[in-house]
Order: structure tokens, then C-alpha cells, then sequence
């Protein structure tokens, strides 16, 4: 399991760290790790040009003792402050005796900060910390610009974004690299900010951080398979777990195919589908057992998957309701959905928004969706009282109790017609299975994502591709 944890909590871990050590050892710790990855992406260190932007927090501090460090291997180091009077005087003196150069990076008609920058291999971002909040100021920006073609290096987490959000509000480094000490921020898993980190690697410097304080989660290929259900020797269709799926329409028969598609390769033990495209799905997929009727009169099921494709019909939506099995609830389902009903259940119930679904559910455009994930999936999650899996290009699923889980395996791939059907009848297939809600939307964003991977490999896919990908998705976890 990757976890994450929030600024106070990882500020709190490394006060009682630094009240147990040396004074300085945890700077030094991060310094080094720093100076290390910063080598390594450098191959060659001796005269190599490497330019640190400064700020005036510790991050500033660490970017300067792994110059300094750097300096004394050989390389062409300078520090470009950007708050001269307030950087870090341990680190300045360091840097100094190892022969490293400064130069004032707030006054503009000075252009070494400029040509120090332009003309640098490496440039490492130390210019605001995991305590800032909103975009670079514009000195710091048009400095950051002009790296435009050397690797950045982001100390902790890139100036800019948010690191308990993701959020980017202004101008923010964009890092080829961020080295982040003693945890990982949700910042650097959460898109938009994930997507100006880079490559993140984390360095251990002895942080004591409890689990059940963890702001955010990711599960790994281990914690993935451990959930996975694995029939056994008494295994039967019904243990198994047997899905049924209300969707489709007249006008969108292909959304009720796909999304049987998704729970069959998902592993159910039977499929039932209630709607007007049973013809569409028996053609396709002779193994369901179709009915034109109500859900009520379906047979037995221990998981609904209701919405794609649905259109208007109100009535399927609400039969669903009613049962006492977990519901999943996609695309027009979340439409049709009154929010005093889903809270009104007693089995659990499982939202699948996109982020337009989700702002026309919160109320909001979608760019306030985009821009603030971690906001919306909690608001849903309370507001519906249910669990929700917000997807997206950093696809997330929270509830009232765990922290909120934020796929790892997502990829833009994922962006066709039909991909999110195709995940409905797979999650559907995990509730059948007996997962919670939680666990059932982790796990089946996680297939879905390496599902894609393995369709594309590098070049369109479709969502029908996605669904007959699941297996080999399976086979990887399972290993």
C-alpha cells in the first residue's frame, strides 16, 4: 500500500523527529538523498552545470547542502535566490566552501539568474515548500520558463501545487523528477498536481507516521490480489456471485452489452440482464440470462449495476433501489437518482460520476471538479451518504470511514466510448463477489487501468478491447 499524508500530519512526524536526533540531521537526510537522485540523473556529475531556485523555506535549505554536495564532486553550481534575505544561512555558508556561486534572483535588471537557468543542465526547484499555498509569484515563474530544456528536479513537491490537494491555482514548476522525504503528499498522487510531478521518488529520513492517519491511499499489486476473489473446490455460480445489470435502451443498446461484458470478464459467476437490448447481449454473449421485465422479476442477484445507457426509464432505476443487494449507480442512474432515496438505503451503494456527472451532481461546472478531485469525491461521499469512485485521470473512490483511494493504474487510454460501461458490470462483478463498496470500486479501477494498458499498447483502443483485456489484467495481479 503507497500511502499519503497531509501537511500537518507529516509537519507533526517531523518536529518529534528532529526533537530525537542531532540538530539539522533531518536536512542533512534529505540533502543527500537529493544530491544522490540528482546524480543519477546527471550521470556525469564533474562539470555539469546545475542551477538551484531558492526560496526562503527549508526546501530552499535542502536544495542548497545537495548543491553544496554536488559542488564538491565537480559541478558548476549555482544558487539563484529568490528571497536573498531570508534563505537558509546554514546551507548558503555550505554551499560557498564548496565553491558553488549565488546570485540575487529578485533583481530583474540582472540577468545572471536568467542565464544561470537558461544555460543549466539540471535545475532543482527548492522555491516553496509543502506549507504553500497558490501559484508562483511571477519573478519565480519566469525563471521556472526559462528551464526549457534542462531536468527539473522539485524539492518535496513542485512550487505550486497544493500538497494536501493536488490543487493548482497559478503558475507551478512542472518537474521531471520530484524527490519527496518521508512520505508521499496527496499532491503528488492527485491530478492536476500529479501531473506536474514527474517521476516521484520517496526517501526515507525516519519519519514516524501512523497509518490510521493517512490522508490518502494507493493500492499496490499485493493489496490488489489479496482482495481478488479466487473461486474454490465448493465454488458454484452463486458463490461466485451473480450480477445483474439494468442498461440500455432502444436508442443505446451497445451500453447494456458492454457493461455485460465488463462483469462476465470481471469474473462473475452469471450475469442477469433486465432491459430492452436482451436480443444485443444474448447475441453476444449467449451465457447471460436475459429478461425483458422488471429487475424485480430478474431472478436472484447479490449485486445490481444500473445506469448506462438507461435513458429516462425511471422506473428500472427505482426497482433497483428497492433491493436490499449492493447497487452501483452509472451514468443516467446518477441522473435519475433522487439523493434522499440512495441515502435511504440500507444495503450499500456504490456512485461512479465522471466529473461532468459529479459538478451536475454537486451543482458546479465541471473545471471546480477537475481542479479540486480530492473536494468533490469527499462531497459526494457525505452528501449521498455512499461510496463513491470519481473517475478521471487520477480516478478516486471515497467513503464516510477509510481515507480516500486513488488509482494508480489509469491512463488516457481509457478515454473512449463505452470504457466507463465496461467498468460498471466489472465493479458490479466485485460487489456480486461479496466486496465491500470501497474495496469493489479500488480494485476494479485498478484492473481497469491495466486492462487498458494491455488492449492499447501504445495505440487506440476500444472499450469492447478493455473488457476482453480484464483477464490478462487478472493474470498480472495474480502473477
Amino acid at each position: 500500500m503507497r500511502s499519503a499524508y497531509g501537511v500537518a500530519e507529516v509537519r507533526a512526524a517531523e518536529r518529534a523527529a528532529m526533537a530525537r536526533g542531532p540538530e539539522g540531521a533531518l536536512m542533512r537526510r534529505a540533502a543527500a538523498a537529493l544530491a544522490a537522485e540528482c546524480a543519477r540523473l546527471l550521470g556525469r556529475v564533474y562539470g555539469s552545470r546545475v542551477t538551484l531556485l531558492v526560496g526562503s523555506g527549508d526546501n530552499g535549505g535542502d536544495a542548497l547542502y545537495a548543491g553544496a554536495r554536488l559542488a564538491r564532486r565537480g559541478a558548476g553550481v549555482t544558487a539563484v535566490l529568490l528571497a536573498p534575505d531570508r534563505a537558509h544561512p546554514g546551507g548558503l555558508a555550505a554551499l560557498r566552501a564548496a565553491g558553488g556561486r549565488v546570485v540575487d534572483g529578485v533583481d530583474e535588471r540582472d540577468g545572471r539568474a536568467e542565464d544561470a537557468v537558461a544555460g543549466a543542465r539540471l535545475v532543482v526547484d527548492g522555491i516553496v515548500g509543502i506549507g504553500g499555498r497558490g501559484g508562483l509569484r511571477e519573478r519565480a515563474a519566469h525563471l521556472v520558463a526559462a528551464a526549457r530544456t534542462a531536468t527539473v528536479v522539485a524539492v518535496d513537491l513542485p512550487s505550486g501545487v497544493d500538497a494536501d490537494t493536488g490543487e493548482v491555482r497559478g503558475e507551478a514548476v512542472r518537474a521531471d523528477v520530484t524527490v519527496t522525504f518521508g512520505a508521499y503528499k496527496p499532491g503528488l498522487l492527485v491530478d492536476p498536481g500529479r501531473a506536474h510531478a514527474g517521476a516521484v521518488r520517496l526517501v526515507d529520513i525516519g519519519l514516524d507516521l501512523p497509518p490510521e492517519r493517512r490522508a490518502l491511499e494507493a493500492l499496490q499489486y499485493a493489496d490488489v490480489a489479496r482482495l481478488l476473489p479466487v473461486p474454490t473446490g465448493e465454488s458454484d455460480k452463486y458463490r461466485r456471485g451473480v450480477v445483474g445489470v439494468v442498461a440500455g435502451s432502444a436508442r443505446y443498446p451497445g451500453a447494456a452489452v458492454l457493461c455485460v461484458a465488463g462483469a462476465l470478464h470481471g469474473g462473475a459467476g452469471a450475469v442477469r440482464y433486465a432491459g430492452p437490448a436482451a436480443d444485443a447481449v444474448i447475441a453476444r454473449f449467449p451465457e447471460a440470462l436475459v429478461s425483458a421485465g422488471p429487475p424485480s422479476k430478474a431472478g436472484r442477484v447479490q449485486a445490481w449495476a444500473v445506469g448506462p445507457g438507461l435513458g429516462d426509464d425511471e422506473d428500472r432505476l427505482l426497482d433497483v433501489l428497492d433491493a436490499d443487494v449492493p447497487v452501483l449507480i452509472d451514468a443516467d442512474g446518477l441522473r435519475l437518482a433522487d439523493e434522499r432515496r440512495v441515502r435511504a438505503r440500507r444495503a450499500p451503494t456504490l456512485l461512479t460520476p465522471h466529473a461532468g456527472e459529479a459538478a451536475a451532481l454537486l451543482g458546479v461546472d465541471r473545471a471546480r471538479v477537475e481542479s479540486a478531485r480530492l473536494a468533490a469525491v469527499r462531497e459526494l461521499a457525505a452528501r449521498y451518504d455512499a461510496t463513491v469512485l470519481l473517475k478521471g485521470s487520477t480516478t478516486l473512490v471515497a467513503d464516510a470511514e477509510g481515507p480516500v483511494r486513488v488509482n494508480p493504474t489509469g491512463t488516457a487510454w481509457l478515454a473512449t466510448a463505452g470504457s466507463g460501461d465496461v467498468l460498471s458490470g466489472l465493479a458490479g462483478s466485485l460487489l456480486a463477489a461479496g466486496l465491500a463498496a470501497r474495496d469493489a470500486g479500488s480494485v476494479a479501477a485498478y484492473l481497469h487501468g491495466l486492462a487498458a494498458r494491455h488492449a492499447a499498447d501504445g495505440a487506440p483502443v476500444a472499450a469492447q478491447d478493455v473488457a476482453e483485456a480484464v483477464p490478462a489484467a487478472w493474470r498480472d495481479v495474480r502473477g
